[in-house]
């Protein structure tokens, strides 16, 4: 979203962001205008919490029903409070409140969507975290496939139940289908924030849907990398650079150790992103660990980089033009 604003910006836009509290800091310091919107993101700085939203299998449903339709109220009534003096909401897919502000404001808005399964297309099908023994019947062709879906649909249903219950209070039109699945986008413009190398437009996607690609900004402000970073890249080879991201790094097992012993195992030199974890006690003269590095900066010196697979780290490895496992 901040890749995003900052080019609005430079096209003449002014740019209010409705968002958590945590963020505050850096979009003030971007010199954005911030309104903060409930519930704040602690998840962020609890380890717990966070494994918990990130469950493969419950995850989706835990975030639904424990952090989104209890603050449903709350994020309606901080956006619909900012949204009455602007022109225009761009929103990501999560916010259950745009869509509900920008009816009841009788207000043009975009949705965003960050990878290719939020479309949950019956002709290019999502493996299902929960299911995923029914990928292997996506082969009978969309006709089945769109069984499936209706299958989840049918699953999630009652997770909406909330959101039903507020638009009815606000004298809104009855939902139509699921809003965290077929209902979720804007009618006027989604905009898919990925690269068409990992989708394509299909023909159930979502009407008026650009793939407008990956967006980058990482909080870089500067070509250069700490001197300690410096100095071990040119000390010898390319190293692998192991990292999981901004949000699976506060969950992170044993992916350090494993990644330290399949290093010495293969006798690489190698970068360990640990974000707020402890440093390992078994780094070698070839292991460093370092909490931050920008990803546009260090993953071009890498020979190979191993990840979580989220899409922003996917995205900026593509960029680097790097092997990568994850």
């Amino acid at each position: 979203m901040i890749a995003v604003a900052l080019e609005l910006r430079q096209r003449g836009h002014d740019v209010v962001f409705v968002t958590h509290e945590v963020y505050k800091p850096k979009l003030e310091a971007l010199k954005f205008e911030f309104h903060r919107m409930r519930p704040d993101f602690t998840a962020l700085n609890d380890p717990q919490e966070m494994a918990r939203m990130m469950d493969l299998k419950t995850g989706q449903e835990y975030m639904v029903r424990q952090w989104v339709n209890p603050n449903l109220r709350a994020m309606y009534t901080d956006l619909l409070e900012v949204a009455q003096g602007a022109d225009f909401i761009f929103s990501g897919e999560g916010v259950t409140a745009t869509p509900l502000v920008a009816e009841k404001l009788k207000m043009r808005w975009a949705s965003s969507a960050m990878v290719p399964m939020s479309f949950f297309s019956a002709y290019d099908p999502p493996i299902l975290a929960p299911f995923p023994a029914l990928a292997n019947l996506y082969k009978l062709g969309p006709t089945f496939n769109k069984g499936i879906i209706n299958f989840a649909k049918w699953v999630s249903n009652s997770w909406a139940d909330p959101v039903r219950q507020l638009r009815l209070e606000l004298e809104l039109s009855p939902l139509k289908g699921n809003p965290y699945i077929d209902s979720k986008f804007s009618p006027y413009l989604v905009v898919a924030l990925f690269s068409s190398v990992l989708g394509q437009p299909q023909p159930d996607w979502a009407p008026n849907t650009v793939v407008a690609g990956f967006t980058y900004y990482d909080g870089t402000q500067s070509a250069e990398l700490p001197e300690e970073v410096e100095r071990f890249l040119n000390a010898g080879e390319a190293p692998i650079v192991f990292t999981l991201g901004s949000a699976a790094v506060m969950d992170a097992g044993n992916f350090y150790q494993e990644s330290i012993e399949v290093a010495k195992l293969i006798n690489r030199r190698a970068i360990l992103l640990i974000g707020k974890n402890s440093p390992p006690q078994n780094l070698s003269n070839n292991i460093i660990a370092v909490n931050y590095l920008p990803y546009s900066q260090i993953f071009p010196h890498a020979c190979a980089i191993v990840h979580q697979g989220g899409i922003g780290t996917t995205a900026q490895a593509l960029r680097a033009g790097r092997p990568t496992l994850f």
